[in-house]
């Protein structure tokens, strides 16, 4: 019922940048989290950044400042945008989403894109 789609993933050289997009769409009242993780082959999935429908943001630690998440409420569409790219952020970048989809129970579920590819690499 909720979707999905994600896009912006690719090949790029160590240095560059990518902006990865991801629009929600199907049946639900509000999306409140939304967020990007990502998972490299053989390791577990782990959050890159996530911000709440009030703006509030977090990141993790490791990415140092060079990526910035965004979201357009209007749009239902988070962003997150890369820089600076090194070899290391080579991994499977999956979009999530925290929906309510009653209006009256505030139960929320979490909802997944397909993942994006990113790879980092000359």
């Amino acid at each position: 019922q909720v979707h999905l789609v994600e896009s912006g993933g690719g090949l790029v050289q160590p240095g560059g940048s990518l902006r990865l997009s991801c629009a929600v769409s199907g049946r639900f009242f509000s999306i409140n989290v939304m967020g990007w993780y990502r998972q490299a082959p053989g390791k577990e999935r782990e959050l890159v950044a996530s911000i709440t429908g009030g703006g509030r943001i977090n990141y993790a630690h490791s990415l140092k400042g060079r990526f910035t998440i965004s979201r357009d409420n209007a749009e239902n569409t988070v962003y997150l945008q890369m820089n600076s790219l090194i070899p290391e952020d080579t991994a499977v970048y999956y979009c999530n989403a925290r929906a309510q989809i009653g209006t009256i129970s505030r139960l929320e579920y979490d909802y997944w894109g397909q993942g994006t590819q990113v790879t980092v690499s000359s």
